[in-house]
């Protein structure tokens, strides 16, 4: 039978500081980069290449997880990942100065983006691990909260305090130098806080494998496989990996180049702002945009179901893309006005996301619901990767305005995918309890 010991950890010391922990290199990596790529002198099209590259670990995380399940323990992996994630963004910031900048930081940041998507795999199975389903299901929105907090101080925080060294100390080599150093010092703390603090819950007792190491390692193969199959042979696999891949083709394009458009000055079609102004405009209100697009997209599915909420989160997520079109013809400086704009943007994004989200749960379900889920992460990474990589190469050729309306009249094609599913009406419903 397997057990769990008695914890003497109470979840509100870790599970806050944990998904802090596990959202802060994923928004340094997808996001932080593009800002930093751009201050030290790259291109939009290089910017766009090398942050988009840098998502392939999240694409392809699914097919190593396995191995965080069979080789150490869940705990040995979260603090060891944080170690590595500490050590890289340290090795970005010493970097920063020399040279060889671009090499050495590309290579400190692949190890960082390696180490998070690892990191992501052992948090979210440590958290099943170590919690009872009551406690799973209580300390659900407490993990989102933070990490929703991780990303307003990566895309808010630090972008500005980045923007404000770059005025105090005149070189972007030495601001960002020094901002790297920083947050490479809280991520250290986190993982002696973590060394401590982290619950004991168990001793491997509750894995799938038994056996030893060889034998659990073919047990994982054999698994991969067998999930593998049943995934690609799901009725509505061919329709399901078209939406999966095709649903945020507008948002996969505009991601990468919105702080760029933001940043450029006005003569180049940009928007002209300061690194601090970005930091408040879209990771600030942003970022609280989408995380209240999200909850109400939840809460109204709960009752609803998803299949009557399906066509107006498709609106949802495409009609407000038109607000870059606006902000490029008109080119409006106004912090406040652009602020609202991009709230407004992210609000959409955040509810019509949702869609996205329960529409992989719903192809996930059945035997191997988890291994399936991950694949399909695989592939929501993947959407986004592929076309933030030429993202920056088609705008300098089109300039800002036509590339949003090129993003825009892409939106044909979310409505285009949209059609081919089939929905149970009765899926995403709360349960009613019998009496």
């Amino acid at each position: 039978m397997h057990t769990i010991e008695k914890r003497h950890t109470s979840p509100w010391f870790w599970v806050p500081s944990l998904y802090i922990a596990e959202g802060l290199p994923y928004v340094i990596v997808t996001s932080v980069a593009v800002i930093f790529f751009k201050s030290i002198g790259l291109s939009n099209d290089y910017v766009t290449f090398y942050a988009s590259w840098l998502s392939l670990p999240w694409v392809i995380k699914p097919f190593w997880a396995p191995l965080v399940e069979v080789l150490g323990s869940k705990r040995w992996w979260i603090v060891t990942m944080q170690l590595f994630i500490g050590a890289s963004l340290a090795g970005v910031a010493l970097t920063v100065p020399t040279t060889g900048i671009l090499r050495g930081c590309l290579a400190f940041f692949w190890l960082m983006a390696f180490s998070s998507a690892t990191h992501d795999i052992a948090a979210d199975g440590f958290y099943m691990i170590a919690l009872d389903d009551h406690e799973q299901s209580f300390f659900v929105g407490i993990r989102s909260t933070f990490y929703r907090l991780a990303t307003l101080i990566g895309q808010g925080g630090i972008v500005a305090l980045a923007g404000w060294s770059e005025v105090v100390y005149k070189v972007p080599s030495k601001a960002w130098s020094y901002v790297f150093i920083a947050v490479a010092v809280i991520v250290i703390l986190i993982f002696l806080y973590h060394s401590i603090a982290l619950p004991h819950p168990e001793k491997e007792t509750s894995q799938r494998y038994e056996g030893t190491t060889g034998k659990r390692l073919l047990q994982v193969c054999k698994e991969i496989w067998q999930s593998l199959y049943t995934y690609v042979t799901k009725q509505g696999f061919v329709v399901a990996v078209l939406f999966m891949l095709l649903y945020r083709l507008p948002e996969a394009f505009l991601v990468k180049i919105c702080p760029l458009f933001l940043l450029d000055p006005i003569e180049e079609g940009g928007l002209g702002l300061s690194k601090v102004d970005l930091g408040f405009a879209q990771g600030t209100v942003g970022v609280i945009g989408l995380t209240v697009g999200g909850i109400i997209g939840g809460l109204v599915v709960s009752v609803d179901g998803f299949k009557k909420w399906l066509w107006p989160m498709v609106l949802s997520i495409t009609l407000p893309d038109v607000v870059y079109i606006i902000l490029a013809y008109y080119q409006v400086t106004d912090v406040i006005i652009v602020s609202a704009c991009i709230g407004i943007e992210q609000f959409g994004y955040g509810f019509g996301f949702t869609a996205y989200m329960l529409y992989m749960l719903y192809f996930s379900r059945g035997k191997y619901q988890s291994t399936h889920y991950a694949l399909c992460t695989g592939l929501m990474a993947l959407s986004m990767m592929l076309p933030g990589m030429v993202s920056g190469w088609l705008q300098e050729r089109m300039g800002y305005l036509d590339f949003f309306i090129l993003a825009m009249a892409l939106t044909v094609v979310t409505f285009a995918v949209t059609a081919l599913l089939k929905i149970d009406p009765e899926f995403g419903k709360k349960k009613q309890e019998q009496s």
